[in-house]
C-alpha cells in the first residue's frame, strides 16, 4: 500500500490520475458492441444465441432462454429452512427500508396548502376551488394549482453476473427497491452454464422477479434495451457487470435508463487511535478481495495506527482464500493517508467522495454531519462494511469513482418517475398574461405570447 502525509504529498492529485484510468471505455470495445447492437436489434433472438454460443460457449434455443416454473421450484427445494428464512429475512428488511423512500403524488392549491390527494377527493376540490369565486366572499384566490404525479416505471431489467460467483445478494439489492417503488414487472438476465445458480435462482423467485432469461454479456443488457421476441424491452436497467456490460449500458442510456456506471468497489475507512488494526485491515481486505481493481484507503491522524495495521493486514492475508487477489489489489490502489485530525480525515474522505465509508472512531455520531460525500456511511467498530452488503435494509447499489458527489444510491426513488401538474383558471391566464408576454418577447418566441393573448382577447374583447 501506499503512504501519504496529507502535509506533504498530494493525495487528491493521486486520486484524480488512477481515477482516470479505473474505468477505460476504449474506442475498439465500443466499436465491436456497436456491431453488436446492430445485430441485436435487427435479428434479435437469433443474435442473442449466436453471442451466447460465441462468447458463453453455450448452445441455447430461443425458447429455452427462460428458466422454467420446474427449474424454479427446484431452486427453492434446494434451500435449506435456514438458508430460506436467511433469505426471507433480508429481502423484508430492505423491503420495510425502502418502502420508507417512496415519495407520493401532491398538489397545491390555490390557498397555498400542499396536500396528497387521491383522484377523488382531488376532483372534488378542483371543483370548489374553481367555483370559489362565485361569491364575494372567497375561501380561496382563483388562480393556479400545481403538483406532481407520481408513477413506478413498468419494466425494469436486472443484470447478475453469472460464472463461478454466486451473487443472491445482487438480486436482492437491485430488485426489491423496484418492488417497493411498485415496479410492474421485473425481468432478470444472468449469464448461462452447464448448472443453474440455485441460490440466485431463489433469491429472484422470492424477489418476486417476474421472468428469469439466461442470457449474460453485453448482449443481454442489448436485449433488455431494445427488445427481441422473447424478452420484453424494458424502461430501466440495473446491476452490476464487467468492462463490456458497462459499456453496453452506457451506449443504451438515452434510449433506456440506467442505475449508474459502476467503477471498481472502493472502502475509505477513517480510524483515531482508539480504533483496532486488526479490524481496520480485514475491512480494508474486504474491498481488497473483491478482484485487483478494488481500491482500499485507510485515512488517519495516528501514525502508531498506520503501522499496527500494516502488522495486521501481513498476519491476516495469509489466512483469506483470495490471497493473491488482496495482495494484488493492495499494491496497486490500497492507501494510507496521514492527516493532523479526525476532521482533516474526514476532509480528504469527501474529496475522495468513497463508495463505502466507514467511520471508524471512538464518537462516530459526533462526526456524521460533516460527511458530505459517500455511497453509504458505516458508523463505529460494530459496523462493517459487509453488513450493508448483505443484510442492513439499504441496497448496496452505490456510486463508485468519486460519483458520490452527485449519485445517490440506486433505491425506490430510483424507479419512480414524476410528471409536472399545471391547471390554471381563466383570471389567473388574464392576470398573468402580460409576465408570460414579456418572457416570450425577450425570447424571440411570438407563439408562446400569442398563444395566451390568444384565451385572453376572449375576455377582453
Amino acid at each position: 500500500m501506499k503512504f501519504f502525509d496529507a502535509k506533504k504529498d498530494n493525495f487528491r492529485a493521486f486520486i484524480f490520475e488512477r481515477r482516470k484510468l479505473q474505468l477505460n471505455f476504449s474506442v475498439n470495445i465500443q466499436h465491436d458492441l456497436e456491431i453488436m447492437r446492430n445485430k441485436i436489434i435487427e435479428e434479435k433472438d437469433n443474435a442473442l444465441s449466436f453471442y451466447t454460443a460465441k462468447f458463453d460457449n453455450v448452445q441455447i434455443d430461443p425458447s429455452k432462454f427462460a428458466i422454467n416454473e420446474k427449474d424454479k421450484k427446484n431452486a427453492l427445494d434446494f434451500l435449506s429452512n435456514d438458508e430460506r428464512k436467511i433469505l426471507e429475512k433480508t429481502i423484508k428488511r430492505v423491503f420495510d427500508y425502502h418502502s420508507k423512500q417512496k415519495i407520493k403524488t401532491w398538489f397545491s392549491f390555490n390557498n397555498g396548502e400542499n396536500t396528497e390527494k387521491n383522484e377523488e377527493n382531488f376532483k372534488e376540490r378542483v371543483k370548489f376551488d374553481c367555483n370559489a369565486n362565485e361569491s364575494n366572499e372567497v375561501l380561496f384566490s382563483p388562480g393556479i394549482i400545481t403538483g406532481q404525479l407520481i408513477a413506478p416505471l413498468q419494466r425494469v431489467g436486472i443484470y447478475v453476473p453469472g460464472g463461478k460467483a454466486s451473487y443472491p445478494s445482487s438480486v436482492i439489492m437491485n430488485a426489491i427497491p423496484a418492488k417497493a417503488a411498485g415496479v410492474k414487472e421485473l425481468f432478470m438476465v444472468t449469464p448461462p452454464s452447464d448448472k443453474l445458480n440455485n441460490y440466485v435462482i431463489a433469491a429472484a423467485v422470492l424477489c418476486g422477479v417476474d421472468k428469469i432469461y439466461r442470457i449474460g454479456g453485453p448482449q443481454a443488457i442489448f436485449a433488455l434495451a431494445y427488445g427481441t421476441e422473447t424478452i420484453h424491452a424494458v424502461d430501466k436497467i440495473v446491476g452490476p457487470g464487467n468492462i463490456y456490460v458497462a459499456t453496453a449500458k452506457k451506449m443504451v442510456y438515452g434510449d433506456v435508463d440506467i442505475d449508474m456506471i459502476a467503477g471498481p468497489s472502493e472502502i475509505a475507512v477513517i480510524c483515531d487511535e482508539f480504533a483496532n488494526p486488526d479490524k481496520a485491515a480485514i475491512d480494508l481486505m474486504s474491498q481488497a478481495e473483491h478482484d485487483e481493481m478494488a481500491v482500499s484507503t485507510l485515512i488517519t491522524h495516528s501514525f502508531d495506527l498506520i503501522e499496527n495495521v500494516k502488522k495486521s493486514l501481513e498476519k491476516l492475508i495469509s489466512k483469506e482464500d483470495r490471497k493473491k487477489i488482496i495482495e494484488k489489489s493492495l499494491d496497486s490502489n490500497g492507501s494510507f493517508v496521514l492527516t493532523g485530525s479526525v476532521n482533516e480525515s474526514i476532509g480528504i474522505a469527501n474529496d475522495l467522495a468513497p463508495e463505502h465509508l466507514e467511520l471508524y472512531i471512538k464518537e462516530p455520531f459526533e462526526k456524521l454531519f460533516l460527511i458530505k460525500n459517500a455511497g453509504a456511511v458505516f458508523l463505529g467498530e460494530n459496523t462493517p462494511e459487509a453488513i450493508g452488503d448483505y443484510i442492513a435494509g439499504p441496497s448496496h447499489v452505490l456510486p463508485t469513482g468519486g460519483t458520490a458527489r452527485f449519485f445517490s444510491p440506486l433505491d425506490t426513488i430510483s424507479f419512480l418517475k414524476r410528471t409536472s401538474v399545471i391547471f390554471s383558471t381563466e383570471d389567473f391566464l388574464n392576470k398573468n398574461a402580460k409576465d408570460i408576454k414579456f418572457f416570450s418577447d425577450i425570447e424571440g418566441l411570438g407563439a408562446h405570447g400569442n398563444s395566451v393573448l390568444m384565451r385572453t382577447r376572449r375576455r377582453n374583447d
